[in-house]
């Protein structure tokens, strides 16, 4: 590595010492800036944040987005770039590189930067069914983008100016074992659950669409397709469809016995228990028309901080 850039780093944590210290070990050498928001490790999570010399911030969690808005508002970021990591996520040698190498020489009107994620499923690449390249705008300049405010699968996006793509390695893997993995599914199902409900009820006010200019194409595409179509047909079907759309058109079965077990779980059953939670929300819903008993009721069906 050649020393520092102007990027500071977000790591959003809670009881992550197992993957913590491989995350800091891949962007301690080029970083300029690294920020920990924890809310309430009990583990040594927030010793090991120090022991790399990052500046560690306290925060109740309520969901991913707000928590990362609330990183942007109140860390002193002074660098010039930011990037969001997750601590399961790893920035392998060749993007580094490419950080040091490209960040510091890209034009004004360049604003974001979209990466090439990887998913890591059991120790496997998982290379087929529409998984890998995963593009997300990860890096961008300090002040020119924001956090969609959703309960599940919240994006960066631009509020000015445009990206490009770095095409180095960046990885999401979890070293969690498999009944971590269906009990954070669960609970992501239950946010995302929330989050269409809220859409069908008027609840909320419609966040805008993502556009290819402001996020990445591929994500904008993901959400106009989840939206317009996937999560308006029967979810029996819809998550059935696809599965065998993943799995054997977009090549999932070419992951071997660990794809399909990823691809039966993220691809099916976890669009399955979306569906099937929200079929649940929107039963509630229609038994009552109190909105004090309906928050309530919304509260012990998903267990979030719905205040």
């Amino acid at each position: 590595m050649h020393g520092e850039v102007s990027l500071a780093v977000v790591i959003l944590t809670y009881n992550e010492s197992i993957h913590l210290q491989r995350a800091l070990d891949r962007v301690a050498g080029f970083a300029q800036e690294i920020f920990v928001i924890d809310s309430g490790s009990t583990d040594n999570t927030v010793e090991l944040a120090k022991s790399y010399g990052a500046r560690v911030l306290h925060h109740p969690f309520r969901n991913y987005a707000q928590q990362f808005q609330w990183a942007l508002a109140n860390a002193p970021i002074a660098a010039e770039w930011v990037m969001r990591l997750d601590a399961d996520e790893i920035v392998e040698a060749d993007l580094a590189a490419e950080i040091v190498h490209k960040l510091p020489h890209l034009p004004p009107h360049v604003t974001g930067i979209v990466l090439n994620r990887k998913t890591i499923f059991m120790g496997k690449f998982i290379r087929h069914g529409g998984r890998y390249p995963m593009l997300l705008l990860r890096i961008w300049r300090r002040g020119k983008a924001h956090i969609e405010d959703r309960w599940m699968d919240e994006h960066m996006v631009l509020n000015q100016g445009q990206t490009v793509n770095f095409h180095g390695g960046f990885a999401d893997h979890n070293l969690n074992d498999l009944t971590y993995f269906t009990e954070k599914h669960n609970k992501y199902a239950s946010r995302e659950a929330l989050d269409v409900y809220y859409q069908r009820s008027h609840a909320v006010a419609a966040a805008r669409t993502l556009h290819a200019a402001s996020s990445s194409r591929q994500a904008a595409v993901k959400r106009f397709l989840k939206e317009a179509l996937f999560n308006r047909a029967p979810f029996e079907l819809a998550a059935c469809a696809y599965f065998l759309f993943r799995y054997i058109v977009l090549g999932g079965f070419l992951d071997g016995r660990c794809g399909l077990m990823y691809h039966t779980l993220q691809g099916f059953w976890y669009r399955y228990l979306v569906g099937a939670k929200l079929c649940e929300l929107e039963q509630a819903a229609h038994l009552t028309t109190d909105p004090t008993q309906l928050r309530d009721e919304l509260l012990r069906l998903t267990h979030l901080r719905l205040d």
